[in-house]
């Protein structure tokens, strides 16, 4: 699954940004957004901001879960007590469809190869397996429970990391966040829950 997270001032002014991939499953942390779609993030993620406005007064928690979704972009939100927002926008990574991506094989072939595969397959329950879910569970669904957990559990590291940032006397209201430390401990967030 790929993240873009961003933090959001008073102002709805970027005050920070940062781009990952998921660790977890085998993931190398690197973000897998298509080059297309790239640009359209910091656009997915501020207007989300209207939702949050509005869902903002009528819940007195900090975590707003899963707010938004674009086509197949998630976001959630964390607020903080001085209304700065932290956005991540996740993006399961896309089924494509083997015909598209296979080079040098007929297409009828790539088909009748994956329709004889999926419909020859008993399904895992009538061979004697549990269909429960596994650890991959959070680069797979993003509105599952234990996505919301994992998310919930970095945005808190992450504040715990922000208020820290905060306590620097060099710090002023709304502005942008350069510190290469901050940065290292959301990415070392990231690498730990997503």
């Amino acid at each position: 699954m790929s993240y873009y997270f961003v933090i959001v001032g008073t102002q709805d002014n970027p005050l920070f940004e940062h781009e990952f991939g998921t660790s977890k499953a085998g993931g190398d942390g690197q973000a897998r957004f298509a080059e297309q779609a790239r640009h359209m993030n910091q656009f997915i993620v501020h207007s989300s901001l209207d939702i949050v406005e509005e869902v903002q007064w009528g819940t007195g928690q900090m975590y707003l879960k899963c707010i938004d979704r674009f086509f197949n972009n998630y976001v959630s939100c964390f607020l903080t007590g001085g209304n700065v927002k932290f956005l991540l926008l996740h993006q399961p990574p896309s089924t494509t469809n083997p015909s598209s991506t296979t080079t040098g094989v007929s297409t009828s072939t790539t088909t009748s190869l994956s329709s004889l595969t999926t419909s020859s397959m008993p399904p895992p329950q009538s061979m004697g397996l549990s269909a429960r879910s596994s650890t991959s569970t959070i680069a797979t669904n993003p509105t599952s429970p234990q996505t919301e957990e994992a998310v919930r559990a970095f945005m808190l590291e992450v504040y715990e990391s922000w208020v820290k940032a905060l306590m620097s006397p060099f710090y002023r209201v709304n502005m942008e966040v350069r510190s290469p430390v901050f940065r290292q401990r959301v990415a070392a967030a990231g690498r730990k829950y997503l």
